[in-house]
């Protein structure tokens, strides 16, 4: 509370200064605090934007520092020629790109939780120096922070899970992953909210609190499995042989470099179903490159099985035809089955 009636303290330089040349004490008083608290917010909002351009500046050197950080050490001891390398070119490519968008939305929570914190230091500072009893102020700050946290605590589980999927990367934009309930592509992560596009274009918003599980299908590499069914009449070693034949074909095509990244494999006989028996290969792959791969290593398959005579499997049932017993006994049986 100002007070007009009040001497002017030691440190008060405005005031005795005035209080010298005009002797009056309220003037004094009134000059003081109309200068100088002004010029105290005034330095301590300048304070506040000085510390805030500091901390910002150290966080973007260190996004940058994360954002052009790479894999080294892997090329000199890779084995498989150019294919390998077209393949790492691709994974480091990714990689850059994820570390990328990871670096900088880390970099944003920092930016905002310092900005945050700034701004709650300078305006309790400022609140003091309007003379105003700040401890009332914090106390009622954290109450309102207890209670917003038991009413928000959906909210705040969709930021401390979005914030660790992000420190672990778990996923990135371009990824297809598998969130359980919606799956697809997806197109942007926030600390609350996930946005991903299915096949079919449906966008989905997933808040990050009610993920449970992630699959992430483009991570690293993948894998095409092909679950390849022939006829029971078919001779099984000349199949596995046909089809690694067509696999080997695949992996050594100049089309697929850096796509195949390791020599197919046929795995055997699968399943014995009830058309056909069930022959598994499987391909390494770039990641997100498994389903084009997939889909010309079936229309290989069907044109060389074409080639080859192989018979891919079909319905078969038997049926079986039993008489009455009085019609069997008097000669009686029915037309078209008396051969």
């Amino acid at each position: 509370m100002l007070s007009l009636s009040d001497p002017c303290a030691e440190d008060e330089a405005i005031c005795d200064w005035v209080y010298t040349e005009t002797g009056n004490q309220g003037l004094a008083t009134i000059s003081d605090w109309f200068v100088g608290v002004p010029l105290a917010l005034l330095g301590l909002a300048l304070l506040g934007l000085a510390v805030r351009w500091v901390l910002h500046r150290l966080i973007d050197r260190l996004v940058k520092r994360a954002e052009s950080g790479m894999l080294t050490g892997h090329v000199g001891r890779l084995s498989f020629g150019q294919r390998m390398n077209a393949a790492l070119a691709r994974a480091e490519a990714a990689g850059a790109s994820r570390r990328v968008q990871r670096a900088q939305t880390i970099g944003s929570l920092l930016k905002s939780i310092v900005t945050g914190v700034v701004i709650a230091v300078i305006v309790t500072m400022m609140l003091s120096e309007l003379g105003a009893n700040i401890g009332p102020v914090i106390a009622s700050a954290g109450i309102i922070g207890v209670a917003l946290g038991f009413g928000a605590q959906s909210l705040v589980k969709d930021f401390l899970s979005g914030i660790f999927m992000i420190f672990e990367d778990q996923y990135g934009v371009g990824d297809v992953v598998d969130l359980g309930e919606a799956s697809g592509t997806v197109e942007a992560v926030s600390l609350r909210v996930t946005r991903l596009r299915d096949v079919n274009g449906t966008v989905w918003y997933v808040r990050n609190g009610e993920i449970i599980r992630v699959g992430n299908m483009s991570q690293n590499w993948a894998r095409t499995v092909l679950d390849i069914a022939v006829g029971y009449a078919e001779d099984l070693a000349h199949v596995r042989r046909v089809l690694q034949e067509v696999a080997h074909e695949l992996w050594e095509d100049e089309d697929f470099k850096g796509l195949v990244i390791e020599e197919p494999e046929v795995w055997g006989v699968e399943q014995l179903g009830i058309d056909g028996v069930t022959v598994r290969v499987t391909l390494k792959t770039a990641p997100m490159e498994q389903w084009a791969v997939a889909r010309a290593m079936r229309e290989r398959i069907k044109a060389r099985f074409d080639h080859e005579g192989i018979e891919m499997p079909f319905p078969q049932r038997v049926v079986w035809h039993r008489e009455r017993p009085e019609a069997a006994a008097a000669g009686d049986v029915p037309p078209g089955n008396g051969d």
